[in-house]
């Protein structure tokens, strides 16, 4: 079957975005009077949002002032240092082309806030490509919650056997099945470590296999 409707997360699925957001976090901590911490443990934090992101960085030490002094602080960093280390992930600009050729519906459903994601995805020549960008700010709840993608269903009126979540992370995952459609995951991102736990229908190690999936030009099915 084909899909019409491809749903991406971001951070880690489109985009290299990590070393950014470790810089940003230790920032932050800086900011609060706490040493940094190692890039890899903030990376396992990444996935829930800008606040879940600085609240597990600081600690359950932390009071709440302190994580919102240093979620203020991170995001005016994070404005004037979101594109200093950020760049696609191989083969992303091709796998776009190829499927908005194929007139294929693209949408960005992220965690991230949605300023800093359309920005992003305008800086980094993507935004031709994609119909819709929400973030996790755009609704009343965040993936894994499926508001998000039940209301892109809806909205560009693709029903669910005809659309497909991609994302490098268990929320990804388990926002496609609270949604009741397949999902895709990628080993390339931010945590595919968490793909264990919660298995996706298809699993590629390249997206550029992600063309065959959606077009339907070859089987796509992995267990």
């Amino acid at each position: 079957m084909r899909f019409d409707l491809v749903v991406f997360d971001l951070d880690g699925t489109l985009i290299d975005s990590k070393l950014d957001l470790a810089l940003s976090v230790n920032a932050a901590r800086t900011h609060a009077g706490m040493p940094p911490l190692d890039h890899d443990l903030i990376y396992s934090y990444v996935g829930n949002g800008a606040p879940t992101l600085i609240r597990r960085s600081l600690g359950l030490e932390a009071s709440q002032q302190q994580v919102d002094s240093a979620l203020r602080f991170f995001y005016e960093y994070y404005q004037d240092h979101m594109l200093d280390n950020t760049v696609l992930y191989p083969g992303v600009q091709q796998v776009l082309d190829v499927l908005s050729n194929e007139k294929c519906i693209l949408a960005i459903l992220t965690n991230k806030p949605v300023r800093f994601s359309s920005l992003l995805v305008e800086k980094l020549g993507l935004a031709e490509h994609f119909r819709r960008i929400y973030g996790g700010n755009s609704f009343n709840s965040k993936k894994p919650d499926p508001q998000g993608l039940n209301h892109l269903m809806v909205e560009l009126a693709i029903p669910k056997d005809r659309t497909i979540m991609v994302g490098d992370s268990a929320v990804d995952i388990q926002t496609a099945c609270n949604a009741g459609i397949v999902s895709c995951g990628v080993t390339y991102g931010l945590q595919p470590e968490t793909l264990i736990d919660s298995p996706p229908e298809i699993l590629v190690d390249d997206i550029h296999e992600l063309v065959a999936i959606v077009t339907n030009r070859a089987p796509s099915l992995s267990q």
